[in-house]
């Protein structure tokens, strides 16, 4: 974290073509003098001071502008150019006094700002040539110097002809008190000017999102531990070391998944929406939200511009730089154009815990931080969550100790929500047979969800969401069980913990310590105990059925399209119109929740089959498990089991899943062509196949002998 882009380097790692041509340009006479030409201030005295002729230079030493650089100047009432000069004589003096001239020209290039919030050679050269200042060659030592006269105005990326010019001219005043040879300036100066700009600033780099989340938690944490310790710390200037738990391998497989997955989601989003006109562009609603809160519109009436004039204003095309998924492109575009632009790219929301410790390990709070700087996996981003509220449902009925083998009918059902009568549907729009809690949860019954909340009760089970972990309101409407809460990503990973962890809650964190500049540790993490939130028993029901939706249910995909053999549990979440695609994914030693949609609900596919989680966000989760997968160095996660289970919990799960809605009569003595044409009814009523029975113990191995041969 800084103020402003600066990186000392020591005497002995500067380029002496930097040095020679400093001293050539700046202070020819700078290894004669003691701080002061007296030569330069008699030219100034005349030229600047009695004529008001600035043109001519300030006469400065490379030691009076060491004076500048560091104290800075100030505005007097009367003669501020003479008290000015006078008072950075009298400093120079000092300065020479104090320090060598190689420490004086090492702290002056360290310090001489280069314009583009950048000061030092260092960071100059680093920005312009992606090179170590002790690198340099004489053409770049000599452009680099060159902007000390006009740091704007002699920019080799934005003036290139101005500044070939005034590189010439340093190589020129080179040549002329020898650090070059006469001979060597010709072909010096006719050599193009060439530079390779790389910009470095707090959007590029690992884990762009979790710093900036953690620079906001540092400026509330340091005045805290300023007034528990009686010293202040300043972020940007002490030195601070701040330890975290993120690491950085799993960082860098959740960002290349999320890269990857996204570039070809996107391509799959624009070629959906191709041709047909877009909802969310024609919400004027939408529209002006945003325009409201761009820089450009709040600058515009802070000077108190006209609305018209405003309007005209916003359309006028510039010159700009956008994103895009093929990289950076620079096009001609109005204020409105980019807001429009904008608006179609999805985005997402990626966090890996470690449930046992609470340790946050992988944090991407979106596609891209310079462009999209809103962070999707902050506690404050919120969106409805949808199925992915399932589980604590089922399990705030198991902790009221109702079985899990009860069956409930798929039978529509309405409710009184909000002083209204409101009716839950099936994705699907089958409402047949009956469901156990597994088989409802494997297939995400949305009317059995409703029904079993009912019986675990609505304010019973709000309590428990808040016990796991979740601060966010859910108020207490029977459409909770469908995940229409807004609820952040951070949340439900801190919930689905739970499930893993013993039923025990262990709050995520993301710092470890805090030292000073010199080591000392300022601040550390204190441990705080796991509380049980859960009994074991419930938690280790909720592995196995949710284990089952991975390996039968909506998150299948792992298996057959990804190939992933891992121990995983999970559920899957889409939201209505399908805004919100979600997957929680939880293993022995590491939960990842993954969040995609537009940046409003109006931003969405228009089929179920594109717009699901298992489609949007499911695919992030499987490529950043292979990556883990192929890492040796994370076995003991790609590698965990989870434990097994007591023969008496499974025993309590042991039931098919489903049951058609057969009476026992006709079951017992239908003859076999009427039991088939009833099922071939309910296939083709359905939109899926029938769920297939889950035969256990005796009955499956009874089924395996008598099975006929094809």
């Amino acid at each position: 974290y800084y103020v402003q882009n600066r990186t000392v380097v020591n005497y002995d790692e500067i380029s002496e073509h930097v040095l020679a041509a400093l001293v050539a340009t700046e202070d020819v006479r700078f290894f004669s003098h003691h701080g002061i030409d007296y030569k330069s201030l008699v030219r100034v005295f005349f030229r600047t001071v009695l004529m008001g002729d600035r043109r001519g230079g300030g006469g400065s030493t490379i030691t009076q502008q060491l004076a500048k650089n560091v104290y800075g100047r100030q505005q007097y009432p009367y003669f501020t150019i003479l008290i000015t000069k006078l008072r950075e004589i009298l400093i120079a003096s000092e300065l020479e006094d104090m320090y060598s001239k190689a420490e004086i020209l090492e702290l002056y290039l360290n310090t001489v700002p280069f314009g583009e919030n950048i000061f030092g050679v260092e960071a100059a050269s680093r920005r312009f040539f992606q090179k170590s200042s002790s690198n340099l060659n004489i053409q770049e030592a000599a452009t680099i110097v060159g902007m000390l006269k006009a740091n704007t105005y002699y920019n080799p990326k934005n003036h290139p002809d101005r500044s070939l010019g005034r590189r010439n001219v340093v190589l020129g005043l080179m040549a002329g008190n020898g650090s070059i040879r006469v001979d060597e300036l010709d072909s010096l100066t006719a050599m193009p000017l060439q530079i390779s700009y790389k910009r470095e600033d707090q959007n590029p780099g690992a884990a762009p999102y979790f710093r900036e989340y953690l620079r906001r938690h540092l400026k509330e944490l340091l005045p805290k531990i300023s007034d528990s310790l009686g010293r202040s710390y300043n972020l940007y200037t002490d030195g601070l070391k701040i330890y975290t738990t993120l690491d950085s391998r799993l960082q860098s497989y959740a960002e290349k998944a999320v890269n990857r997955h996204m570039r070809d989601l996107q391509n799959s989003f624009d070629d959906h929406w191709k041709g047909r006109e877009k909802p969310w562009e024609a919400d004027d609603n939408i529209l002006e939200k945003i325009l409201l809160q761009t820089s450009a519109y709040q600058s515009l009436q802070e000077r108190a511009v006209s609305r018209d004039s405003i309007e005209m204003l916003i359309r006028q095309k510039r010159e700009m730089e956008i994103y895009s998924w093929k990289g950076k492109e620079s096009v001609q575009m109005s204020t409105m154009d980019s807001l429009l632009f904008y608006l179609k790219f999805l985005n997402t929301g990626v966090l890996s815990v470690e449930p046992a410790s609470g340790q946050i390990k992988a944090w991407v709070g979106g596609i891209n931080y310079r462009f999209f700087k809103y962070d999707h996996v902050n506690k404050n981003s919120k969106r409805q969550v949808g199925s992915i509220f399932k589980p604590i449902v089922y399990a705030s009925a198991l902790e009221q100790n109702i079985s899990p083998c009860s069956y409930i009918d798929a039978e529509q059902k309405k409710f009184v929500e909000n002083e209204e009568e409101w009716q839950p549907a099936n994705a699907d729009s089958n409402y047949d047979g009956k469901y156990s809690f597994e088989g409802a949860l494997t297939e995400s019954v949305n009317t059995v969800s409703v029904k079993v909340l009912e019986q675990a009760g609505i304010k019973t089970t709000v309590r428990l969401a808040h016990d796991l972990g979740i601060d966010s309101d859910i108020p207490e409407v029977p459409s909770i069980a469908l995940g229409t809460p807004s609820i952040s990503l951070t949340e439900m990973v801190h919930a689905f913990c739970v499930f893993t962890n013993q039923g025990k809650q262990v709050a995520p964190y993301f710092i470890t310590k805090i030292e000073d500049g010199d080591g000392n540790i300022i601040w550390e993490r204190q441990h705080t105990k796991p509380r049980q939130v859960l009994t074991s028993h419930t938690s280790q029901m909720m592995i196995e059925m949710l284990k089952t939706v991975v390996n039968e249910g909506t998150g299948m995909r792992l298996r057959n399209t990804y190939k992933l053999p891992n121990d995983i549990a999970g559920k899957t979440g889409t939201t209505q119109s399908n805004a919100d695609g979600w997957f929680m994914a939880i293993t022995p030693k590491l939960v990842t929740g993954v969040w995609v949609g537009g940046e409003y609900p109006s931003i969405h596919f228009r089929t179920t089959a594109l717009g699901q989680g298992a489609n949007m966000a499911l695919p992030i989760y499987a490529l950043y498990q292979q990556q883990i997968n192929k890492d040796s160095k994370f076995r003991s996660v790609s590698q965990a089991r989870f434990p097994t289970p007591p023969a008496g919990i499974l025993s309590e799960l042991d039931c098919d899943p489903f049951k058609e809605d057969v009476n026992f009569w006709e079951s017992l003595f239908g003859t076999k062509e009427e039991r088939d044409a009833r099922r071939e009814e309910r296939k083709t009523y359905s939109k899926k196949p029938v769920p297939k029975k889950k035969e256990k113990g005796f009955f499956k191995g009874l089924r395996r002998l008598f099975k006929k041969e094809e």
